[in-house]
């Protein structure tokens, strides 16, 4: 989740009151952080910032498609029953998709949901949908957000002060520190998140099923996380994950699933035909256009750079920055536009000059290609640790660079010929090949035979696919033996 709506979101508990208030699916009175026109407010505020931060899909029709499909689950929600209170009936919802080719979705409080185009690309009906959309909407109707600033201790305002000196001082996302400095408070709390989940997977099934939908159908797309996580060699044990394990989740949902049908709920609804041409075309992994890791470079095509990538680093795309760092995250180096007028000397001061930052060298880079510019300084966290950073200024193109390298003063000598490396091989993108490259988009094709999946595929794949991403998508296994006339999704 983007970070300064966490730490907003926080900073904002420990200045409210804990007061006894109704729970939309309970009906009876609990503890709560917020008031609810506090939660309303706040997912009003914080929605600008995710746009912001990842974009809104342009796919009118989709976009059109995902709301129509919430509001029939928010209508069987708590929130939109007889004899729950106006305050929570007449709040609206708004149900978004994001332009990020990651497979999530998450609610703000006071009714914002967000899917993310990565994970419509992962669903294979109206049914699967539903139950996503309907998890989402349980968060905001138990909740949570309210319930969890409760358990928030004066630990975590030192690591969430962290975070801000990220932002603030060094420019960063924060995310790094967060994840450095508050390992021991993070897990204090995964209980409680975990319970969280499971409640909303519960009301999520509960809401699908009085909509009508196949909630059961929910319990593949869990089987798609695993396989993801697999194929990224990203398992979390259980005991450390803030969502229960999704194998676990498969079945739960499947027994919640049963006994509604025991209770009358038919559950007939699948829709497949439908979903698939409501994503047909949609775009699939990362937007090459918006810049994509190419050997050992960075490539940005509409731009027309590049920049080199040390050994074993890793690389984090960003709507706004790219994120180079070493898999310990000791050292991290951000690369943004600096959308400022002026030179490459006033891009570096404008970090040098600020409150708590102390320079240690400022100097014209000799020999090289471009106009750049690079300040070695130092700051102190709020933890009273001196961190050391290099910035670079540089122009090209008509317009300015930044990059921002930071460690730990001790470390930072190690890590300087890297952050060099990173920033001194900023230059002109000129490869015709990588200037024009294209986004791959999903197509939805009926099989003209019956064959292996793996048969399907184009050759070559495009740019970041391999052909286990392909199958997930499509909740196959690549041997799988695909019948004649069967639809599945294909990226051309």
């Amino acid at each position: 989740m983007h970070l300064p709506f966490i730490t907003a979101i926080l900073a904002l508990a420990f200045t409210t009151c804990v007061s006894l208030q109704e729970s939309p699916v309970t009906g009876k009175k609990r503890a709560y952080a917020y008031s609810w026109a506090d939660e309303v407010r706040m997912g009003r505020e914080y929605d600008p910032q995710i746009i912001a931060e990842f974009g809104l899909l342009d796919q009118s029709a989709l976009t059109d498609y995902v709301r129509q499909v919430g509001e029939k689950v928010l209508a069987e929600s708590h929130l939109r029953r007889e004899g729950t209170s106006s305050q929570f009936r007449n709040v609206p919802f708004t149900f978004r998709v994001l332009d990020s080719p990651v497979v999530n979705a998450f609610a703000l409080p006071g009714g914002y949901n967000y899917v993310t185009r990565g994970l419509l690309a992962h669903l294979e009906n109206e049914a699967q949908l539903a139950m996503v959309l309907g998890h989402e909407v349980a968060h905001v109707a138990a909740r949570h957000a309210s319930q969890q600033a409760l358990k928030q201790t004066a630990g975590s305002l030192f690591v969430i002060g962290g975070a801000v000196l990220a932002e603030s001082v060094l420019g960063t996302g924060g995310q790094e520190v967060l994840q450095m400095g508050g390992a021991a408070a993070q897990l204090i709390f995964l209980s409680y998140s975990r319970d969280a989940e499971r409640e909303s997977d519960r009301l999520g099934v509960e809401y699908a099923a009085r909509a009508g939908y196949a909630a059961a159908e929910g319990a593949h797309f869990f089987t798609s996380l695993k396989r993801i996580s697999a194929a990224a060699g990203q398992r979390v044990p259980n005991h450390l994950s803030s969502h229960p394990d999704p194998g676990e989740r498969e079945k739960d949902i499947e027994r919640r699933a049963a006994r509604f049908r025991e209770q009358g709920y038919a559950q007939q609804k699948v829709e497949r035909d439908r979903y698939l041409a409501a994503i047909d075309g949609i775009m699939v992994g990362e937007n090459p256009r918006e810049g994509f890791v190419y050997g050992d470079a960075f490539v940005h095509p509409d731009l027309a750079f590049r920049f080199g990538i040390p050994p074993g680093w890793k690389v984090q795309n960003g709507r706004n920055a790219v994120m180079v760092y070493q898999p310990d995250q000791k050292a991290i180096l951000q690369f943004t536009m600096d959308a400022q007028a002026g030179t490459t000397a006033e891009v570096v001061d404008r970090i040098g000059n600020q409150k708590g930052v102390t320079v240690v060298d400022r100097q014209a880079i000799a020999n090289s290609p471009i106009d750049a510019m690079r300040l070695i300084a130092e700051a102190t966290d709020q933890g009273g640790n001196v961190v050391r950073l290099m910035v670079v200024g540089a122009r090209l193109g008509g317009r300015l660079y930044r990059f921002v390298g930071y460690s730990s003063k001790t470390d930072f000598d190690a890590h300087l010929a890297s952050f060099e490396a990173i920033a001194l091989r900023f230059t002109s993108l000129n490869d015709p090949a990588l200037l024009n490259v294209q986004p791959a988009r999903l197509r939805v094709i009926t099989t003209t035979r019956t064959a292996a999946f793996r048969e399907f595929l184009p050759n070559p794949l495009p740019v970041n696919l391999t052909a286990e991403d392909i199958a997930i998508m499509n909740q196959v296994k690549l041997d799988d033996v695909i019948p004649m006339g069967v639809k599945i999704k294909v990226p051309r």
